[in-house]
């Protein structure tokens, strides 16, 4: 059971890092445009809609892997998967209040270049 819980700790960091980066930064690559937005109100809808229940900024991914992480006899410090993600990766504690509004931020900047993009974009082909 051991190696299996390795095995998810590693694949909830892999995902979710991917996700936290789509989420930033997937409104660059034209082709992704419409997959960044869906994931970025996907994000949002568990952040602000699961969060009425759960608190504030849930995600079931970051539950999912805190529980893994218990089951590993490791308990994070973090609230927040950001906060915990720069410890794991780069070894950075940031106060979980300076990166929850930094992550608030940034989630809100890509969501509206996304829509922007897209909006943008769809209106292109509408003329072409």
């Amino acid at each position: 059971m051991h190696i299996i819980l390795q095995i998810l700790d590693y694949f909830f960091v892999g995902l979710h890092a991917f996700i936290v980066l789509f989420n930033l930064l997937g409104w660059i690559w034209a082709r992704f445009r419409r997959w960044n937005l869906a994931l970025l109100i996907l994000t949002g809808l568990s952040w602000f809609g699961l969060g009425i229940f759960y608190g504030w900024g849930y995600c079931p991914l970051t539950d999912w892997h805190f529980r893994v992480l218990q089951g590993l006899g490791r308990t994070p410090q973090e609230t927040s998967y950001v906060s915990y993600l720069l410890n794991r990766l780069l070894q950075l504690k940031v106060d979980d209040t300076l990166v929850d509004s930094a992550t608030l931020i940034c989630f809100m900047v890509a969501l509206v270049t996304s829509v922007i993009l897209n909006v943008r974009g769809l209106r292109i082909k509408d003329k072409g």
